[in-house]
């Protein structure tokens, strides 16, 4: 409103400072400037010196000019003209007076001037002075024929014979020093004064002009309605704001210099008098420069108002921009805030919803403390009498509102869930209470209780004991049910129930005893004979693998409330075990609901995905809002999705709540369905190129109006993402369920299942990497399934043949990435990473494969524990591969041991069938040995001639002589069998592969170092987190199946549970390698006496 106001004032002064310099340049009365005539003026026929006559009239002087007859009637007018010009309009209005000097010329040239004059003066004539000739004969002649002429002129016309007569009619002050006159005038000085003036004039009306257009630029412009739009605004204005200052700085400072010009006559001579247009002229360029001044001011106050409402918009766009992110960040919290449940079954669980709930408020807080930042921000834009004071307030109270709301729900879940571990812990207090009371009656001697001391003695331990009853147990259950009201679940109140029961039960069990104690007490008045205790009545439960631990109860210790019976006892001294027990059951229902419900969600969220995405891009309704760029791409944006949901709606939903009521065997329903979901595998392939094929079309209207007939707050590439998180959600949930349900019937399937669910992760994010490899020319498929993959430096060798000299002179490493294959070993080259997100996946360039049928290991390469060799062909062709850290190499190195282990166990398989049909041993035949690679040449033959002398005596055992450990590392004694004509025959003084690694992994665990091969999460504050490649010292076996653990790597120290151990870790052994057979059709299994073991590939022996 302000900049609305100030545009009317700009524009007046505008339109002032025109008219002033219009009065300059006169363009009405002559369209010429003093420039543009400047050769006529040059010739100075006629001047306008500035005088005045009697009356106040401008004069023109027309000095001696003898060619005046010869000037062209264009250069007369236009110089008449200029110069009629000049004066102002009320000078001009009372009439010029012509002074005409031609006191040298003759009379007809003054007659041809007086008529040329006459006919073609543009102004009012007010007086004609003309001086006639001075000869006597001229001016004889002159006065005779001006009588006679005189009304032929048509003005009036006066002829003077000499300057004293024009002194009569003109003050000599007003007349220049030619007329007798006391006025000095310059020509050229009073060209060069008009031509600055005029230019100053034309300067001044032309930057008036350009401030007009930019003020009415300014005061039209709209407000953008983004801050990047705001900004180039701004900063186009403010520069054209810069260079109208600059316009209006030159036009001041010409003003300047040419009122010092005009001055200056008056700084040589004070007692200078300026002429009447000098003093015009100075009035009218002081004028001219008030009114630029004042102008500039205008200018300045209309800019600063108009610079201050763009700011004022740029603040605008920044605070909304900053709103709806926040507000997004506000809703996202919300979410994540309503997801958290003040329901929790015991402290522990309490305890980590609290965790996870803090967790959540420190994120909160952080976009609390942004939101409230922007609502103060929004004040400050309103106290700073911001235009938008009417949209900025509702939105400060919105922010300020939400703020407090999600600070609310905080506060209240944070106190509903401490009032929750209140009870749990006033419930566990009063529980082990009752259980320690329980042990106390049970520990009582009841031999000693015979006694009147003895009994006294233990009454008073259960006075004792009773004291503290007050401290530790709870009293009024319609006060606890008051107090603890917003908490109280139906599983809470079931819990407050049974602790009562449980006390009742315990206090009745003291009051029974103290009455049989007090009567044993009392004063006896005879002799008691002392009778021997009753004998000791074992329960049902009672067995040898009790060690003794039952004690033996008199009859009054055997008091129960609802189980009067010898039994009892040991039923009490087990109540905490069973109560135990029923609280992981509650913990197995609460994570199998879990697994049901968001289950369901999860098969309800696919169907929404398919039939408000997927079928409607089969709509022809929807058709016009689909981008070109999504047309027939369905599959490759919703990938396998509706198989996957066909599958879970059909099968696995119903298979899951088959076993609702037995939650600890719900991993058979993931064993038996563990092959139907590595459907997620094909999943995960395709999603790089879903986001790829979503990021081009996200801002689409065809997803925005989904969306909004869905209702959904998150876009589709949200739901997209489900699948992935759903695989992962599985071995989580089933890691809770095992760390639940141990020593149940179950246990190993869930431990079975979890360990699948995980080799299909791996499996998945191994494939991403397989699905990047180029320049493969045959089929992936073809090399079995992908074991393992990794980055490694790679240096080559090449023993025989042809070389490279590349490869002979690589000192420097290659880097690669490996895949192992159950049938070939790649080497890939590692490109960079593009893109973003899914997109930012690496690619791998082929460049060698090695099949695994002809591959060596050597596990000790160059006295680095880093390296290990592989090799084939008798390492003709070596690669010595350099792994990242040592436990890394270490589990490459066994499970390429596992897959030649493997190919070794087929083959013999084979061979033994084959020697079984083909073959009968008998007790004289020999065997071939072939030997280690690490031998020299002249050591195998002498070895081969002592094998060959050795003979398989009739008792012999091959297939156990490996069996033991004894004979390790002994080369004294060969065991030889006689295979058939093509050598197919194997046997071994030891064979390390006989063992299988499956029943490796079940052996009970015991203390010493051990290698990690898989990541685990801490489930409790006291677990240990480890992560694959660490090595851990197992230090003692605690309570429950847990081990004290501590990690090399970090120093660190704490419990993990036994279960976990034997999945994550595998025993470190002593370096081991395989090696080639050295091209022999036979082979065996040998040690050698140095510190690597040389394991042979079996690509040459024939089943």
């Amino acid at each position: 409103m302000e900049e609305e106001q100030s545009v009317p004032d700009l524009e007046q002064m505008l339109k002032l400072l025109s008219t002033l310099s219009d009065d300059i340049l006169q363009t009405e009365r002559c369209p010429f400037f003093a420039t543009e005539i400047d050769s006529e003026l040059q010739k100075q026929f006629a001047v306008l010196p500035g005088g005045r006559g009697m009356n106040g009239s401008p004069i023109i002087v027309f000095p001696e000019f003898p060619a005046f007859s010869e000037l062209e009637e264009e250069e007369l007018q236009n110089v008449l003209s200029y110069l009629t010009s000049i004066p102002s309009v009320a000078a001009s209005g009372l009439g010029f007076i012509l002074v005409i000097d031609r006191r040298l010329d003759r009379w007809a040239a003054v007659r041809a001037t007086l008529l040329r004059i006459a006919g073609s003066f543009p102004g009012n004539l007010h007086l004609v002075l003309v001086l006639r000739p001075d000869t006597f004969f001229q001016r004889t002649l002159s006065d005779f024929l001006f009588k006679l002429s005189k009304d032929e002129f048509k003005m009036k016309v006066l002829m003077l014979s000499s300057v004293t007569e024009l002194h009569a009619y003109i003050d000599p002050g007003q007349l220049t020093t030619e007329f007798g006159g006391t006025r000095e005038y310059c020509h050229d000085s009073w060209i060069s004064h008009r031509t600055a003036i005029e230019a100053f004039a034309l300067m001044v009306k032309t930057t008036a002009q350009t401030l007009q257009a930019f003020g009415t630029e300014l005061a039209e412009t709209e407000l953008p309605n983004d801050a990047e739009a705001t900004t180039s605004l701004l900063h186009t204005h403010t520069l054209k704001k810069v260079k109208m200052k600059e316009e209006l700085q030159v036009a001041l400072s010409q003003g300047g210099h040419l009122l010092d010009c005009i001055n200056e006559p008056l700084q040589t001579d004070p007692e200078y008098t300026m002429t009447h247009d000098e003093l015009e002229n100075l009035a009218t360029v002081q004028r001219l420069l008030g009114q630029l001044d004042e102008t500039e001011a205008a200018f300045d106050d209309f800019w600063e108002r108009h610079h201050t409402k763009l700011e004022q918009c740029l603040q605008l766009r920044h605070f909304e921009q900053h709103f709806r992110e926040v507000c997004s960040q506000l809703d996202v919290t919300l979410e994540r805030l309503s997801v958290f449940s003040e329901v929790s079954l015991s402290p522990a669980h309490a305890e980590h919803i609290l965790r996870e709930l803090s967790g959540h408020e420190d994120k909160a807080c952080e976009v609390l403390d942004r939101a409230l930042s922007l609502a103060s921000e929004g004040d400050r834009l309103i106290e700073n009498s911001h235009y938008a004071e009417d949209s900025i307030r509702p939105k400060c109270i919105e922010l300020r509102g939400v703020c407090d709301g999600i600070s609310s729900t905080l506060r209240s879940k944070k106190g509903l869930l401490l009032r929750a571990m209140e009870l749990h812990h006033a419930l566990e207090k009063a529980s082990r209470w009752c259980e320690e009371g329980i042990f106390l009656l049970a520990s009582q001697p009841v031999d000693r209780c015979q006694s009147q001391d003895g009994a006294e003695a233990a009454l008073q331990e259960l006075e004792r004991y009773l004291d503290t009853a007050r401290l530790h147990t709870l009293v009024d259950r319609s006060d606890i049910y008051c107090q603890y009201e917003a908490v109280l679940t139906p599983q809470l109140r079931d819990q407050v129930e049974s602790v009562f029961q449980k006390q009742s039960s315990v206090q009745e069990m003291f009051e029974k005893r103290r009455v049989s104690l007090k009567k044993l007490a009392a004063k006896q008045t005879r002799p008691v004979q002392p009778v021997a205790p009753r004998p000791e009545v074992k329960t049902p439960l009672s067995s040898p693998n009790a060690h003794g631990k039952e004690r033996r109860y008199s009859v009054d210790s055997l008091m129960c409330k609802k189980v009067p019976s010898p039994t009892h006892s040991f039923s009490t001294r087990h109540a905490s075990l069973s109560e135990e027990e029923e609280n992981l059951a509650i913990l197995r229902r609460h994570v199998m609901n879990e697994l049901l419900e968001t289950e369901r969600a999860y098969v309800e969220e696919l169907l929404c995905v398919l039939e408000g995405y997927a079928a409607e891009m089969d709509n022809p309704a929807m058709a016009h809002l689909i981008p070109s760029t999504l047309l027939g791409k369905k599959d490759i944006l919703f990938g396998n999705m509706s198989e996957i949901y066909q599958f879970h709606k059909r099968t696995f939903l119903k298979e899951l709540e088959a076993y609702t009521d037995y939650p600890e065997l719900v991993g058979r329903c993931f064993l038996e369905r563990m092959k139907d979901l590595q459907i997620y595998e094909a999943y995960c392939q395709n999603k790089p190129r879903s986001e790829s094929l979503w990021r081009q079309c996200s801002d689409c209207a065809f997803f925005q109006e989904c969306q909004k007939k869905l209702e959904h707050k998150l876009g589709l590439d949200s739901y997209l993402l489900k699948p992935v998180q759903r695989i992962t959600k599985y071995q989580l949930l089933l890691k809770e369920m095992l760390k639940y349900s141990k020593g149940c019937n179950g246990c190993n399937d869930l431990q079975e299942a979890l360990s699948s669910i995980l080799g299909i992760l791996k499996a998945v994010n191994d494939s991403m990497h397989l699905i990047a490899i180029t320049g493969y020319e045959g089929n992936l498929s073809e090399l079995g399934r992908l074991l393992m993959q990794g980055s490694f430096s790679v240096w080559t060798e090449h023993k025989k043949g042809h070389a490279k000299v590349k490869d002979l002179a690589r000192f420097k490493p290659m880097q690669r990435h490996l895949f192992l294959h159950e049938k070939a070993l790649l080497f890939c080259k590692r490109r960079e990473e593009n893109g973003e997100g899914y997109e930012k996946a690496p690619s791998y360039s082929f460049k060698h494969s090695l099949s695994m049928s002809a591959v060596g290991i050597t596990e000790n390469a160059k006295g680095d524990n880093k390296k290990f060799e592989i090799w084939c062909n008798s390492r003709e062709e070596v690669f010595i591969v350099q792994a990242p850290t040592p436990e890394i190499k270490t589990t490459w190195v066994n499970e390429i041991r596992k897959v030649l282990t493997e190919q070794l166990k087929a083959c013999r398989d084979a061979c033994q069938q084959k020697n079984s049909d083909s073959i009968t041993l008998s007790p004289t035949s020999n065997i071939s040995i072939s030997l280690s690679p690490f031998w020299s040449n002249g050591q195998k033959s002498q070895k081969k001639q002592d094998e060959r002398k050795a003979e398989l005596s009739p008792t012999s055992d091959v297939n156990s002589s490996s069996s033991s450990p004894k004979h390790k590392g002994l080369n004294k004694t060969s065991l030889s069998v006689d295979a058939s004509d093509e050598n197919d025959g194997y046997s071994s003084s030891e064979d390390p592969m006989n063992s299988d690694p499956e029943d490796e992994g079940v052996k009970k665990l015991a203390p010493g170092k051990y290698t990690v091969v898989v990541d685990c999460e801490k489930a409790g504050p006291q677990e240990l987190f480890v992560k694959s490649g660490d090595t851990v010292q197992l230090i003692r076996e605690g309570e429950e199946g847990q081990w004290f653990v501590k990690n090399l790597r970090s120093s660190k120290e704490g419990w993990v549970a036994a279960a976990n151990l034997l999945s994550l870790i595998s025993e470190a052994k002593s370096s081991q390698s395989l090696s080639s057979s050295d091209g022999s059709v036979s082979g065996n299994l040998s040690t050698s006496s140095s510190c690597s073991e040389t394991y042979t590939s079996f690509s040459d022996i024939k089943p």
